[in-house]
């Protein structure tokens, strides 16, 4: 069982590499400030200093995605709802990776924590917590960013720190932004994968961390097309000035978070700061966006699906006889 959860958070890992991390570098080639190949080569080296960086700086975040306090302690030691867990969050995110849509990882992990929750033998979800604890951040990180790229583009603006066309410094800068988010996203989300392996005794967790590392680079590497083009090219049209504000605005967001412990979704972060620049430049592509947000109301419900049949599942495969 230890064996199958280590895999399945690999498993989530690669899906989630696959959805993720091209977000922070995704302005740089919507703005043709450089070439979709080396923009998802710097999101990889960035992400992947973000995920090593965790290994040290993110204990908090890795106790909170153990499910401690949304569920009772007891389930959170059992390798079989961890990995439910782990395949109901893997198995969402990787089905909004194969139609394009950029979903969050950590609202995956909320839905299918709860979803194993309510199908482990005494159905027991803590719903306050739910709320309080991981609902309430991951409503307010989009409206908070949407707010926050507006403002950061009129201040650039007002400042002449935003020019339409490019130039060394500013590239110098994107890039630099587009670095910071990417490597805030690895610090971000690599622990709250990473708390699906606490239970495994047996395994040193600093080496779980390393596993988790290397397979969202990999992912990111090999199948990030569909959701760059998204990201980059449908939300808003955007020139390099306004990509480096979108930038500016999810990074300090999501730094924020990492620091605070707060459970955003860097995904939510990042689509909303395009979409404040694209309110604020009237050029929002509002179906596109209608598409994202719609992805984003289904990403709960059905990743607490897939954990609760992946959790019934297993139990019936698990009991004797």
């Amino acid at each position: 069982m230890l064996i199958l959860l280590f895999i399945a958070a690999c498993f989530l890992a690669f899906t989630n590499g696959a959805n993720d991390n091209f977000k922070g570098v995704a302005s740089l080639y919507g703005s043709t400030t450089t070439t979709f190949r080396t923009a998802l080569a710097w999101g990889t080296a960035t992400t992947l200093a973000g995920s090593v960086a965790a290994i040290f700086l993110a204990g908090e975040l890795m106790k909170k995605f153990s499910g401690k306090g949304l569920v009772p302690d007891p389930l959170t030691q059992s390798p079989a709802f961890l990995l439910a867990v782990a395949l109901g969050a893997a198995l969402t995110v990787m089905l909004a990776t194969r139609f394009g849509f950029p979903v969050s990882t950590t609202h995956a992990l909320t839905g299918a924590l709860t979803g194993a929750g309510l199908a482990s033998g005494d159905h027991t979800v803590f719903f306050a917590k739910l709320g309080t604890g991981f609902v309430q951040p991951l409503l307010l990180g989009p409206l908070i960013a949407v707010a926050a790229g507006a403002l950061v583009h009129f201040a650039l603006k007002a400042a002449h720190g935003e020019p339409d066309h490019r130039t060394r410094t500013l590239d110098t800068l994107h890039f630099l932004s587009g670095g910071a988010v990417g490597f805030a996203r690895g610090l971000n989300d690599t622990p709250k994968i990473a708390a699906m392996l606490l239970v495994a005794k047996a395994l040193d967790i600093r080496w779980g961390l390393v596993a988790i590392a290397i397979t969202m680079a990999v992912g990111g590497l090999l199948n990030a097309r569909r959701v760059a083009e998204t990201m980059a090219k449908k939300i808003t049209g955007m020139n390099p000035g306004q990509g480096f504000a979108a930038n500016i605005a999810t990074a300090a967001l999501v730094t924020t978070a990492n620091w605070n412990a707060l459970p955003v979704s860097t995904t939510h972060v990042s689509v909303g700061a395009l979409v404040g620049i694209g309110i604020a430049t009237r050029k929002t592509h509002w179906k596109a966006v209608g598409g994202i947000a719609l992805s984003w109301l289904i990403t709960l419900p059905c990743a607490a699906a897939l954990a609760a049949l992946a959790a019934i599942v297993i139990g019936s495969f698990s009991r004797p006889g």
